[in-house]
């Protein structure tokens, strides 16, 4: 699994809104620049999280974005599947998006990928935003 740069900026805009969960709304200028994140391209980013209601957004002058959830319910793993799809690194070895491949030809090949998938889906589904506040 390659994370794609969308996905990467995504999770850093979520962590700028998990640390102002509650306390502020977070403003499109400052995710974009304390995170080096091209202001048209976190457009797109945040277009996309709030159509898959993981953010809403506040009109205004004193508007901006906030989460549309806590941050210990929006975990990592929901993130890169919502951007680049599956988890594993070969789509027979996925556990939402499977498709039979070449790989599974071998059982011992097919296994050793399974188990990275298994490690890696575990990890990412058990880290919240929360916890990278």
């Amino acid at each position: 699994m390659r994370l794609s740069k969308k996905t990467e900026y995504a999770c850093l805009a979520l962590v700028s809104m998990a640390r102002d969960y509650k306390t502020k709304l977070s403003n499109l200028n400052e995710i974009s620049e304390d995170n080096d994140i091209p202001r048209k391209f976190l457009e797109q980013i945040l277009a996309q999280l709030k159509s898959a209601g993981y953010i809403e957004s506040i009109r205004g002058p004193k508007g901006g974005y906030t989460l549309a959830k806590p941050p210990s319910e929006i975990s990592l793993a929901e993130i890169a599947r919502l951007f680049d799809g599956p988890i594993g690194a070969t789509s027979s070895v996925s556990t939402y998006f499977y498709r039979t491949s070449p790989i599974e030809k071998n059982e011992k090949i097919h296994a050793v990928f399974k188990d990275i998938r298994d490690y890696t889906s575990k990890k990412m589904e058990s880290t919240f935003f929360s916890d990278l506040v």
